[in-house]
C-alpha cells in the first residue's frame, strides 16, 4: 500500500503544542520533534474500534501488547527482548527520570554527549544530579565521539550513569557497532551504568543500521517507544527494558512513586497496531523524510554556502551550523522567525556545544519543507558571514 505523506492536516486550533503555542503564532513551526503526518490508517482503525466500545476505565495491559513489541524488535532490529525485562510507563522522559531517581544519589554525575536532547538536562537536574557535558567532535562531515574526554568524565568517582542517545538527537548520528562496543568497554572499566534512549531507532537512513545498545551488553537499560515513529506521543506509552531483576525492581518502584505506571487504553491499542502492521508505513516514511532532507540540504548548500548541515544518518531532524554569522543560537532563531517566518530550535537547548546551531524538524509535508527552507534562506541571506 502506498501512503500519502503529502496530505496536509490542519493542526492549528487543535490545542497542538507545535502549532498552537504562543511562540508559534503566525510562524511555520519546524521546531519541536512532533510529526505533522496523519497517523497510519491501521492505528486509526484500532482506536476507532476502541472508541466504539464506549468504556474507558483502568487498563489491564494484555499479553499481546508485550508480544507485539517483542516481535517488532526481533524482526526489525534483531533484538530478542525478554518479556520479564519490560516495564511500561507513560513516556521516555518519565522513564529516564525514574531510572535516574532509582539508580543515583543527589550529587552523583550523569555523563552526556553534547549537543544532546534537552530534556536529559531537566531529568538530571530534577534527580539532583550533575550533568557532565562531553562535547562531540564536530566537522561538516558529522560528529564523532571524543574518546579521551569521555573516558576522563567516566573516570570521575562521582560518575554513575552515561545517558546515551541512539540514534543521537540532534547530531543525527547512528552509532556504529565498533563505537557502541568501545563505549560499553569504557563504561564497564569505570563502573558506569548505561541508560540508552532509543526513541528514534526507527529513523535510520541510507546504508546505516541501528544496533540496539542492549544487544552488546545485558546491563544496558533501554527506553523505547513508538511515539516518534508513529506520531502517537499524545497517547503516552513507553517501555523500559532492564534485564537485571534487582535493578528493575528499583526502577519499577520509582515509577510507582511518581505515579507514572498507568497507561491509557488508547495508547495500548495504538502500540499493538503500530508494531503489528507498521513495517511498510515506517519504511515509506523514512524514504519521504530522507527526500525532505535532500531538498533542504541541496537548497541551503547552494544559496547559503556558509551554512553546513550535518549528514542525516538518523532521526527526522536537520542540524544547521550557522556559526559563520557570528550570532548566538537564540539570535539566529529570532532572526529567522522575524525575517523568514519559520520557528526553529536554538542549538543551545542541547548544551553548550550547540551554540551557533539551529535544529529543523523535517517531519512535515514537502510543501511545508519547501516553504520553511525558503524562509531560512531569505532570513540568512540578509546576514554577512563573519569568516
Amino acid at each position: 500500500m502506498d501512503y500519502n505523506f503529502d496530505h496536509i492536516v490542519e493542526r492549528r486550533g487543535s490545542s497542538c503544542c507545535k502549532w498552537d503555542s504562543p511562540c508559534a503564532k503566525d510562524l511555520l513551526p519546524m521546531w519541536i520533534a512532533d510529526m505533522d503526518f496523519e497517523v497510519a490508517p491501521f492505528i486509526k482503525e484500532a482506536l476507532r474500534r476502541r472508541v466504539e466500545h464506549g468504556v474507558f476505565g483502568y487498563e489491564c495491559i494484555p499479553e499481546k501488547y508485550y508480544q507485539t513489541i517483542i516481535d517488532w524488535f526481533l524482526r526489525r532490529h534483531d533484538w530478542r527482548i525478554d518479556r520479564n525485562s519490560m516495564i511500561v510507563t507513560i513516556g521516555v522522559v518519565p522513564a529516564i527520570s525514574a531510572i535516574l531517581q532509582a539508580l543515583t544519589q543527589p550529587g552523583d554525575q550523569v555523563v552526556v554527549l553534547t549537543p544532546i536532547y534537552n530534556c536529559f538536562f531537566s531529568s538530571i537536574r530534577n534527580s539532583k544530579c550533575e550533568a557532565v557535558e562531553v562535547p562531540l567532535r564536530y566537522d561538516p562531515r558529522g560528529y564523532e565521539i571524543d574518546w579521551t574526554a569521555l573516558e576522563a568524565a567516566l573516570s570521575s568517582d562521582k560518575a554513575r550513569i552515561l545517558l546515551w542517545c541512539s540514534p543521537h538527537n540532534p547530531a543525527c548520528r547512528v552509532w556504529s557497532r565498533p563505537e557502541i562496543q568501545r563505549m560499553i568497554k569504557l563504561c564497564q572499566r569505570h563502573g558506569v551504568r548505561i541508560v540508552s534512549d532509543e526513541i528514534h531507532c526507527e529513523f535510520v537512513h541510507g546504508l546505516n543500521l541501528h544496533f540496539p545498545t542492549a544487544t552488546f551488553n545485558d546491563d544496558v537499560i533501554t527506553c523505547v517507544a513508538p511515539s516518534k515513529a508513529f506520531n502517537i506521543a499524545g497517547l503516552q506509552n513507553a517501555i523500559i527494558v532492564c534485564n537485571d531483576a534487582a535493578t528493575r525492581e528499583r526502577i519499577d518502584r520509582a515509577i510507582n512513586i511518581n505515579e507514572t505506571c498507568d497507561v491509557n487504553p488508547f495508547g495500548v491499542e495504538a502500540v499493538i497496531a503500530a508494531y503489528k502492521y507498521g513495517d511498510e508505513w515506517i519504511d515509506q516514511l523514512n524514504e519521504y523524510i530522507l527526500e525532505n532532507f535532500d531538498h533542504v540540504n541541496e537548497a541551503i548548500s547552494e544559496a547559503l554556502p556558509a551554512v553546513h548541515i550535518t549528514p542525516l544518518q538518523g532521526t527526522y531532524l536537520a542540524w544547521l551550523d550557522c556559526r559563520a554569522y557570528g550570532l548566538t543560537s537564540e539570535q539566529l532563531v529570532e532572526h529567522i522567525a522575524k525575517h523568514g517566518g519559520v520557528l526553529l530550535n536554538a542549538g543551545t537547548m542541547y548544551g553548550k556545544a550547540g551554540e551557533g546551531f539551529v535544529r529543523m524538524n523535517l517531519a512535515t509535508q514537502r510543501a511545508r519543507v519547501e516553504q520553511g527552507t525558503q524562509g531560512i534562506i531569505k532570513a540568512l541571506s540578509m546576514l554577512e558571514p563573519q569568516n
